[in-house]
């Protein structure tokens, strides 16, 4: 029995080993092609979660919850949304949402999980993104954990105006980091993939180009956008999606969630799950007595959230 016990023992370490600790494992990344790939050119899938808008649920941006999303969820990567819009957003209150993504961004650091601080806004601030960049380059670019993304979901901006836009932020990115990936989103609420894919920025090394699904409402449409661009030559990356409809709300979809896992698997391209958050809507992940800082047993966790756990612990084994 003793001997039952240890080897059931060192297999549980093992899948643990393999689940954590995966910037240690993959180290610096970079892009090849159309594939995020690991520090030695071979091809990496990133499986994670969103945490909401830090302007809304901003009890989730904390050490603890990036310890349980790498630990117990599996996630190799965590979204750090900061809000450019809605009440108390970035713009209004710099200070008070550095305050919530730094202890996510270090924690992300300290535990060696990739962490993507993603300006989560849909109208362009141009000089404001350049200046918040240029910070976290001078501050966190030394570290391979960090990803930038841009522009989430941009809706009325045409992709001329995008790629100046991006090919300002960049530059300023790379004065203090010369190698970390950078995410661009792309028009009308990243859906527009196969513009960004007929006419990509030219002249940038390690940026990859993000589309955002809702399974319940985008279906063969997208998928089909995605698979050509990809296969077409453009790297990828789903900071954000979910099994639901587009607006957030209304019942899972859980056939349609599985086609666009198997073809994000079969493409080799990265994903992040919509969100970490409280609200009473389909696709907020934890219960309101949820504690802050967990634990989070099945009993707090809501469908969505189960079902996309389940799939990035499946995914990340």
């Amino acid at each position: 029995m003793k001997k039952i016990i240890f080897l059931f023992a060192l297999m549980l370490s093992v899948t643990c080993a393999n689940a954590a600790d995966p910037v240690k494992k993959w180290g610096q990344l970079q892009v090849v092609g159309n594939q995020l790939c690991d520090k030695d050119g071979n091809a990496v899938v990133l499986r994670g979660i969103s945490l909401g808008w830090h302007n809304l649920w901003p009890r989730f941006y904390n050490k603890k919850t990036v310890k349980i999303l790498e630990n117990e969820w599996h996630a190799t990567v965590v979204r750090a949304a900061m809000g450019i819009q809605i009440e108390d957003n970035y713009l209004e209150n710099p200070e008070w949402a550095m305050g919530r993504m730094i202890p996510v961004i270090e924690s992300a650091i300290k535990n060696n999980v990739y962490v993507i601080i993603d300006w989560h806004a849909h109208t362009m601030h141009t000089a404001e993104a350049k200046a918040f960049f240029g910070k976290m380059a001078q501050k966190y670019g030394k570290y391979p954990h960090v990803i930038y993304e841009l522009y989430n979901e941009p809706i009325n901006d045409s992709w001329d105006s995008l790629k100046d836009y991006a090919k300002e932020i960049i530059t300023e990115i790379r004065k203090y980091d010369p190698d970390n990936i950078v995410l661009m989103g792309c028009p009308h609420w990243d859906q527009d993939i196969d513009l960004v894919a007929a006419s990509p920025i030219e002249g940038v090394t390690n940026v990859m180009y993000t589309l955002h699904f809702y399974a319940a409402t985008h279906k063969d449409g997208l998928r089909d956008k995605l698979k050509a661009a990809v296969n077409g030559g453009l790297p990828v990356f789903v900071s954000e999606c979910a099994g639901m409809e587009a607006s957030g709300n209304g019942p899972l979809n859980i056939e349609e969630w599985q086609k666009w896992v198997d073809m994000m698997e079969s493409l080799k391209v990265s994903y992040a799950c919509w969100s970490l958050s409280d609200k009473d809507e389909t696709c907020s992940m934890l219960l309101p007595r949820a504690e802050k800082d967990g634990p989070w047993t099945d009993d707090l966790i809501k469908p969505w959230g189960k079902m996309a756990r389940q799939t990035i612990m499946e995914k990340n084994r």
